[in-house]
């Protein structure tokens, strides 16, 4: 299953596959139509209390992607859930964040191609 990571805020295009939203918020500025997404997996995000934590902050990452693997590990139910919905296509997890380094996608797919 060819998995990548795309912001949300780019175009969509025929190489995404099944584009699937991974954020608990939904992106400020995009309509649902211009989406263009297939599933919205938001049970997967971090909870609300470690990206409030986090804050996008760089000097943070470490600490975050760590607890942020814990937190999937106790939450197998929605990390089943977003593999069911990549299944064997192709697949983009999209994402809000500005920072393409330093966000919960980056975390997630690492996550998932590892278990």
């Amino acid at each position: 299953m060819p998995l990548r990571i795309k912001r949300i805020y780019e175009p969509a295009d025929n190489d995404d596959g099944k584009r699937i939203l991974v954020d608990r918020l939904w992106p400020r500025g995009v309509s649902k139509n211009d989406a263009h997404i297939d599933a919205w997996v938001k049970d997967v995000a971090p909870s609300a209390e470690l990206r409030r934590w986090f804050g996008h902050d760089p000097k943070k990452w470490d600490e975050f992607r760590r607890r942020y693997q814990d937190e999937l590990k106790k939450n197998s139910m929605a990390v089943e859930e977003l593999k069911e919905q990549i299944g064997q296509t192709t697949a983009t997890l999209l994402y809000g964040a500005k920072d393409s380094q330093h966000n919960n996608a980056v975390v997630l797919i690492n996550f998932i191609s590892k278990h």
